[in-house]
C-alpha cells in the first residue's frame, strides 16, 4: 500500500515557527511533524510515499536525504503554486497508477500537521468492506465547517459557510455533522474522476461525486486522539498531551 502526505501548505498560522522553514519541519516534543507522520505510516507497513512540497521545498528534500529517506521509497512532488488538496493529489496521482501491482490498490492521504492514533489498518479495513471510493475519517467534534453524513455514513453535505447556509448534494433524512479529520482513504478509480482543474479542495471533488451516488464515507475515530497542528497553541498543546501520553513514542 502507498501513501501521500499533503505538506506544500505555507503554515501562516504557525509563523514564527514558518518563518524559516516548512510546516513539514516544525518540531514537536523534538521530532519534525514529517518523522512523526512517516513513522505512523511505516508502523502500518507503508514504505512508498509521495510529499508535495512548495514552501522552502528544498529543506524537506535535504532533511529526507540526511535521514536517508527514512528507509523508505520517497518520490517528491513539486508545486510551482499551491494545489490545494485536490489539485495536488490529481498532480502526484501518477504515483499510485505507475504499477499495475498495486494500480488498484487504495492509498492513504494524510495532511502532515496532523497527530493521531487512529488505527489506520481500520479505517483501511473498512474503506475495503464498504467498497467505498474514499473513506474519510472523522470525529464528533466542534469544527468551523462539518460535512455532513447520513445515518449509514454516507457524505451528504456541508455544513453552512459564510453565508449560513448548509449545502446539500443528497438526500439525507437523518444527517450527522461530523469533523474532518486530514486522512483519507482513496481508491486510485478516484483519480479518473477528478475533473476539477487547476487548484481545488478534494473535498469539492467529494461532494461532486457523492451527488453522482458514489460511495464516500465516513469511518468514525470519536474513540482515538487527534490534534491538528494549524495554530501555534495547538502545538504547545500536543507537546503538552506527549508529557502525559508519551504516544509519539
Amino acid at each position: 500500500m502507498k501513501a501521500m502526505i499533503l505538506a506544500a501548505g505555507l503554515g501562516t498560522r504557525l509563523r514564527p515557527l514558518t518563518n524559516d522553514r516548512p510546516k513539514a519541519l516544525v518540531e514537536v516534543a523534538g521530532r519534525t511533524l514529517l518523522d512523526i507522520t512517516l513513522a505512523r505510516l511505516r508502523s502500518f507497513g507503508i514504505r512508498e510515499v509521495i510529499i508535495n512540497v512548495h514552501h522552502f521545498a528544498d529543506m524537506v528534500l535535504e532533511f529526507l536525504k540526511t535521514n536517508d529517506n527514512f528507509g523508505m521509497r520517497i518520490e517528491i512532488s513539486r508545486e510551482e503554486e499551491l494545489l490545494d488538496t485536490g489539485g495536488g493529489l490529481k498532480k502526484a496521482g501518477y504515483f499510485f497508477l505507475e504499477d499495475s501491482r498495486t494500480s488498484n490498490e487504495p492509498f492513504i492521504l494524510h495532511n502532515v500537521d496532523v497527530i493521531s492514533t487512529i488505527d489506520l489498518g481500520r479505517m483501511v479495513q473498512s474503506h475495503a468492506d464498504n467498497r467505498a471510493l474514499a473513506t474519510l475519517v472523522v470525529q464528533d467534534r466542534t469544527t468551523a465547517r462539518p460535512l455532513l453524513f447520513d445515518e449509514h455514513l454516507q457524505l451528504c453535505g456541508r455544513g453552512p459557510g459564510r453565508d449560513g447556509q448548509s449545502e446539500m448534494v443528497r438526500p439525507c433524512a437523518h444527517e450527522q455533522s461530523l469533523a474532518f479529520s486530514g486522512i483519507h482513504v482513496v481508491s486510485t478509480d478516484l483519480l479518473k474522476m477528478l475533473s476539477e482543474e487547476g487548484a481545488f479542495s478534494i473535498i469539492t471533488s467529494y461532494l461532486r461525486l457523492a451527488a453522482h451516488g458514489e460511495s464516500i464515507r465516513a469511518f468514525r475515530a470519536d474513540e482515538y486522539y487527534w490534534q491538528d497542528l494549524g495554530r501555534l497553541e495547538h502545538v504547545k498543546k500536543v507537546e503538552e498531551d506527549w508529557k502525559q501520553r508519551a504516544f509519539l513514542q
